[in-house]
C-alpha cells in the first residue's frame, strides 16, 4: 500500500476500481485490484508523451534543449 500513499493519482484510481466493483455487485481481491490499477496507470503514461526535460532516464550527461 505504500505506492497508493505515496502516489495520489495510483490512491484515486484504486478507489475507483474498487467503487465500480461495488457497483457491479462483486467483491474486489485487493491484490487484483493492484493489478488492475497498475496497468491502467502503465496505460495512461504510455499514451503521454514525455518532454526531454522530464524524462528522468536520461543520463546526466545528456544535453537536453533548455526552455527560455
Amino acid at each position: 500500500m505504500c505506492l497508493l500513499c505515496n502516489d495520489e493519482s495510483a490512491y484515486l484510481a484504486y478507489m475507483n476500481y474498487l467503487d465500480a466493483m461495488q457497483r457491479q455487485g462483486e467483491t474486489a481481491d485487493p491484490e487484483k485490484a493492484m493489478g488492475a490499477v497498475l496497468d491502467q496507470l502503465e496505460k495512461v503514461a504510455a499514451a503521454k508523451p514525455v518532454a526531454p526535460e522530464d524524462d528522468k532516464t536520461l543520463s546526466p550527461f545528456f544535453c537536453s534543449p533548455v526552455n527560455k
